[in-house]
């Protein structure tokens, strides 16, 4: 059932993307809006269904990029939001700052007319339960969550103007420390997006942190060209240079997707003009 759910969740939200490029929209407001969507759904480790971090608070991250200019906007450790990744737009448009965190970036959102939420309205009974679990095990390791859970939200799209966009928004890693920042409002590694590609990343955030992945993904695809080849070699190094955990998803300048892991398994859903895939990827990592 919770495989279902997620895909459920992915499929609604590539639906949501691909719609509004079809009605004229640019590829940073599908990008914006899928998320939203996924923010909204319990289903993940985003918005309403993030995980609580070792005082039992939520706290998320998010970040959105434009590839054509180059510009984004990134939140850290914010509360009380419904939708981080609308944050990390408006930081993004007004221009002033690339990045804001804590109780700083939350003062701009009200004083912004962002829609303010009580923690307990995106606190989910299955987090609670989690974080409960956690505390009585004196043997848990953050890795483990990694193997077993998918969470992370993200999405990635280019417009009818070549446009490529990114976005990514997380409730990070179970119990985390207070003030913890993951990978996903840091720009090439959760998130990342130019006039190549664009990436969005999930998994163990202090793994993907250190081999920059999603940058690293967009190398490898100027040296070979196929998304999913550049996809499974970023997850490969992130293996073998870190034994790290986690996934992407990518797409080119040309359309093209790419799509890889290294944890057991990835919910993804794939919309465009010729084509519509929803899945859960369980292969083996190749090149």
């Amino acid at each position: 059932m919770e495989h279902e759910a997620h895909l459920i969740g992915v499929r609604n939200a590539a639906n949501r993307g691909y719609d509004l490029l079809s009605e004229g929209k640019d590829s940073l407001h599908a990008v914006e809006e899928a998320v939203k969507l996924m923010e909204d759904d319990p289903t993940f480790n985003a918005g309403k269904g993030s995980h609580l971090n070792e005082r039992g608070d939520v706290e998320m991250d998010a970040m959105i990029m434009d590839g054509v200019e180059m510009r984004f906007g990134s939140v850290a450790a914010v509360r009380n939001l419904r939708h981080p990744i609308e944050l990390a737009r408006r930081i993004m448009e007004e221009g002033k700052h690339c990045m804001m965190v804590g109780e700083g970036a939350v003062e701009f959102a009200r004083l912004s007319g962002m829609e303010m939420v009580s923690s307990l309205s995106i606190l989910e009974d299955r987090e609670r339960e989690r974080w409960k679990s956690i505390q009585k095990r004196k043997d848990y390791d953050v890795s483990d969550h990694f193997r077993n859970e998918m969470g992370t939200v993200g999405a990635v799209a280019i417009d009818e103007d070549g446009r490529i966009s990114a976005a990514t928004s997380t409730g990070g890693t179970p119990s985390k420390r207070w003030g913890r920042v993951g990978d996903t409002p840091i720009i090439g590694c959760g998130t990342y997006a130019d006039r190549v590609a664009g990436v969005s990343a999930t998994g163990w955030g202090e793994s993907i942190l250190r081999v920059t992945l999603a940058s690293r993904a967009v190398d490898h695809l100027r040296r070979i060209s196929d998304p999913m080849s550049a996809a499974a070699r970023a997850i490969l190094d992130l293996q073998q240079l870190v034994d790290g955990l986690g996934g992407l998803i990518m797409i080119d300048s040309r359309g093209g997707i790419g799509y890889a892991h290294n944890t057991p398994g990835m919910a993804f859903a794939l919309r465009n003009e010729i084509e519509e895939r929803t899945g859960i990827s369980a292969a083996p990592l190749e090149i």
